[in-house]
């Protein structure tokens, strides 16, 4: 590991560098990285932005968004800016697998690996972590790093502020996860203070919704939710027929799941979806169920306590079996 003199002495004098955050990347992943990089060109660093697959379009209008290269559509040129940096930041992310056939590139990268995560039980490929588990946003440490650690308040303008201010509000929720703590709102007013501009960052995010979006939300809530009272769950289910006939594209199924956790009662909702090369789910919970434990324990994945994701490589109907057969394990902690 590199100490914090040392970073600071690397980041004194312009640096080729590479950021990059998990596949499939949400307000979070982009928030932070597109905050770290409106930070490190105004250090004079010659900074590349490379995200492993698309992302929604409902965060497109970020500031420095056109710079961003997508891996799957710019292989060779990903690939050649990973071999030249001299740095590279992993922003939202702890484990090279989250970022598909582009983490192997890093790994064998004789670049400086920074980390900048929140997640749970990280792989030890960087040289240099700021993380934390309380944290709500991968966007709250940025905040941290820039301000705590390199003591660079001063480099927070307006594009750096409206950034981490859309990682840290999508990821804690509209500020309504118990992560969304009095010192994040402090954050938060600090953002708004040097430009953020948090009536115009949510209408951007959630009032941006398109028709078919909206269509395919009122069709699963109306024929694809199922309640199951006796574990105070709930599930929606979508196969990839339903999304090709809503014309579904990235992000457009992002936050389905909070609606089955906002029902009355219901301690633990999933979303379970057939995409094109396996079965992912979403699950969401209250209070102190362990999201994170089904999907570590069952489903390749892992999470927040809260807020967790994973796969399956079996076909939709046997994975709905399989998360309905593991209710009965938890039922006194789902029936609390």
């Amino acid at each position: 590991m590199i100490s914090v003199s040392e970073l600071k002495d690397l980041l004194a004098t312009p640096q080729k560098i590479v950021i990059t955050t998990h596949h499939k990347p949400d307000g979070d992943a982009m928030g932070s990285s597109l905050g770290l990089y409106a930070y490190l060109i105004q250090k004079g660093h010659h900074v590349n932005l490379i995200t492993p697959t698309d992302y929604p379009e409902f965060l497109h209008w970020m500031p420095n968004n056109s710079e961003v290269i997508i891996y799957t559509e710019n292989v060779a040129k990903s690939i050649g800016l990973v071999e030249e940096a001299a740095l590279i930041f992993c922003l939202d992310f702890n484990t090279l697998s989250r970022i598909n056939d582009l983490g192997e590139h890093i790994r064998t990268s004789s670049a400086i690996k920074l980390m900048i995560d929140h997640h749970l039980e990280p792989e030890d490929f960087d040289d240099f972590r700021h993380w934390d588990i309380n944290a709500c946003a991968a966007a709250q440490l940025v905040y941290d790093f820039i301000v705590n650690v390199m003591k660079e308040a001063n480099l927070i303008n307006k594009d750096v502020a409206t950034c981490l201010y859309t990682g840290i509000m999508t990821d804690s929720g509209s500020f309504r996860f118990p992560s969304a703590t009095s010192a994040v709102y402090r954050i938060a007013a600090d953002l708004i203070d040097l430009g953020a501009e948090h009536w115009r960052i949510h209408q951007l995010v959630y009032d941006n919704a398109s028709e078919n979006r909206l269509r395919f939300l009122g069709y699963c809530l109306s024929n694809k939710l199922e309640i199951l009272r006796d574990f105070n769950t709930a599930l929606i289910t979508v196969s990839k027929e339903e999304l090709e006939k809503y014309h579904i594209s990235t992000g457009d199924t992002e936050g389905i799941v909070n609606y089955a956790l906002s029902i009355n009662g219901i301690k633990l909702a999933a979303f379970i979806i057939e995409r094109t090369d396996r079965v992912k789910l979403s699950l969401r919970s209250t209070g102190d169920f362990p999201a994170n434990e089904i999907c570590k324990k069952y489903f390749q994945g892992g999470g927040h306590r809260n807020a967790a994701g994973g796969a399956s490589d079996k076909n939709l109907i046997d994975t709905i079996a399989d998360f309905k057969a593991i209710l009965p394990e938890y039922k006194s902690q789902l029936l609390l």
